[in-house]
């Protein structure tokens, strides 16, 4: 289900897509993720937006990393993970999903995902998405 969530503290609804899920799904404060982010991206000469920083920031806390083949929406995938937290990447925008409901500022539903990352789904690994 859509859950209708900002965690911007200004409030703005675009760019800060890859902040505002992982604040989401941490449950932590914007401005603390902005910030860890921001030093991911330094330590790897990269922007904090580029998908290998936001990538590696989730691998380094705890999260495992998954593909899809693109043909499962943000709605569905949620729907079919009633338990559970993650982010979600559909090639041009992140999504939180936490126990079923994807938290956005928008209905992202109809987004096709193409990666996923679960928190605490280490497996040997290997992700149990």
């Amino acid at each position: 289900m859509f859950v209708s969530t900002n965690p911007n503290p200004c409030r703005t609804l675009v760019g800060d897509c890859v902040i505002r899920a992982i604040s989401i799904a941490e449950g932590k404060k914007w401005a603390d993720v902005y910030i860890d982010i921001c030093a991911e991206g330094l330590n790897m000469c990269d922007m904090p937006s580029s998908n290998a920083v936001w990538r590696s920031y989730l691998l380094k806390n705890g999260y495992a990393e998954s593909y899809t083949d693109g043909d499962v929406h943000v709605r569905d995938f949620a729907a079919k993970n009633p338990k559970g937290v993650y982010v979600v990447g559909t090639g041009s925008h992140v999504v939180a999903i936490v126990d079923g409901n994807y938290c956005d500022t928008w209905d992202s539903g109809d987004e096709s995902v193409t990666i996923c990352y679960k928190k605490g789904a280490v497996k040997n690994g290997n992700a149990t998405v």
